[in-house]
């Protein structure tokens, strides 16, 4: 197992990082590192995505993160930025309303979710009490039906008059 200076890990992560971009598959051409453990380093560096993953598997971290880098930068540096990441514009003004909503929930809508948790809790102990009920009736006549069966047995059919 090879063992690598700080400083040269620190190299490694800042090529990976933007904006320089470099893909992993260079860096281990160029390095003969591992590609595992590049990516482990990268992770651990938390580079954000964009090296050809879809956005649209992003965590949010990542999306929350690319907008506050983001959220400075003008419409030229803007529109760079997106093109290195595979990004569009319009994708971050999305995520951006998606974080604005998320955040201010209107306090009616939690009420709304609150009640609806009580009810739904009552009916799941109305029907936990029912699924009691009813074991507790099939049991009774489980054991009366072997009852029956033991009687049979012992005194034979029963005769009626």
């Amino acid at each position: 197992m090879a063992r690598y200076s700080k400083e040269m890990k620190a190299a490694i992560i800042q090529k990976m990082m933007p904006p320089n971009n470099v893909p992993v598959s260079q860096l281990k051409k160029d390095t003969g590192i591992t590609d595992a453990t590049l990516y482990t380093w990268r992770k651990q560096a938390r580079v954000q995505p964009g090296d050809g993953k879809n956005p649209d598997q992003w965590s949010a971290e990542d999306k929350f993160a690319v907008l506050m880098e983001t959220a400075t930068m003008n419409t030229t540096e803007l529109s760079e930025y997106c093109r290195k990441k595979g990004l569009y514009p319009e994708e971050l003004q999305q995520w951006k309303s998606d974080c604005i909503t998320g955040s201010s929930k209107p306090a009616e809508s939690r009420q709304a979710q609150a009640a609806s948790q009580r009810s739904d809790k009552k009916r799941i102990q109305k029907l936990e009490r029912e699924l009691k009920r009813k074991d507790k009736a099939l049991a009774e006549t489980a054991a009366l039906l072997v009852l029956s069966k033991k009687a049979e047995a012992i005194w034979g059919e029963r005769e009626d008059d």
